[in-house]
């Protein structure tokens, strides 16, 4: 019989990453409740065969090519639902922990049916008296997404979590059984608001989001999608592409069409001005990237980003 939880981590060119999140998953959370399910998307710097060598036991997925977040958790996702694993926590290669935190998340969700997935506290990993990503929120009147940010207050008169809009992929337990119901991630997105969407499907389902803020580990950010310092900065252009296309397909699938004018007003200053500081900066490939995310983002069709909904 597998154990209750399946530990998901997309490995693409980060073996130490990774090895660090398993050893601190190992060492302060309880291995009986959990096995670790590594999925390699396509890695070109020998990290499967480096993680292999050093956690021996784990179950390996390769998936030869870079599938994008969305894919290579959703390679993992259909081993654990039909290996018969009841949850699976997502988490991102560059995390930490320093406590248990499975045991809490897994307790959580057991305790409370009503909620298809909980996510813990996500500290920065340089400054860990700063939250990265709390409770996810969405504007349907700007079309914006955001997270609170603000430390857990006690004025919550005790209580331990808060019901979210959204939770972030980077960690979150999430049930099989709704999943199988709702669907995995959209592989259409790729990298970026994939999970913005998988919650808004869950909870179109009647699922309940929890943001567990008694539940704490630590996030480094952006690992993967550095690349290195050059004439366009440290940030890979294509993460323009992703980011502005995608927001604007959550906007077009789940936002209000009576504030699409007030939405795309709103966005439209912020790109305006996000493209006038890339040119000023000279950072002409990220400038092009940022124009076709915004193109693909106003003008693909719904029926290629949802297929299953029409």
């Amino acid at each position: 019989m597998h154990k209750p939880v399946a530990v998901i981590l997309v490995n693409w060119n980060t073996a130490e990453y990774t090895a660090n999140c398993i050893l601190s998953l190992k060492q302060y959370c309880d291995e009986n409740l959990f096995d670790v399910i590594v999925a390699d998307n396509g890695s070109t710097d020998g990290s499967l065969k480096r993680l292999e060598t050093q956690f021996p036991g784990l179950t390996y997925i390769d998936n030869q090519e870079n599938l994008g977040f969305a894919e290579g958790n959703n390679r993992a996702l259909e081993y654990a639902i039909k290996n018969g694993y009841p949850y699976s926590l997502i988490i991102n290669t560059d995390t930490l922990v320093d406590e248990d935190i499975i045991t809490k998340l897994h307790a959580h969700l057991q305790q409370h049916p009503e909620a298809a997935a909980v996510q813990p506290a996500i500290y920065w990993m340089h400054d860990k008296a700063r939250i990265w990503n709390g409770d996810g929120k969405f504007n349907s009147f700007s079309g914006a997404t955001s997270t609170d940010n603000r430390l857990p207050v006690k004025q919550l008169k005790g209580t331990r979590y808060k019901t979210a809009e959204w939770l972030t992929g980077c960690c979150v337990m999430i049930s099989n059984s709704a999943l199988t119901e709702a669907g995995l991630f959209n592989k259409q997105f790729f990298l970026y608001f994939e999970d913005v969407d998988l919650s808004f499907r869950l909870r179109n389902k009647g699922y309940q989001l929890h943001y567990l803020f008694s539940c704490k580990m630590y996030h480094e950010a952006g690992v993967s999608a550095k690349s290195g310092v050059t004439k366009e900065g440290n940030l890979n252009p294509v993460i323009h592409y992703y980011v502005s296309r995608n927001h604007l397909w959550i906007i077009r699938g789940y936002g209000k069409p009576v504030f699409y004018p007030i939405n795309f007003i709103y966005n439209g200053f912020y790109y305006l001005a996000l493209l006038t500081y890339l040119k000023l900066r000279g950072r002409n490939e990220k400038v092009k990237q940022l124009i076709k995310g915004l193109k693909d983002g106003l003008f693909t069709s719904k029926k290629l980003i949802w297929p299953e909904n029409n």
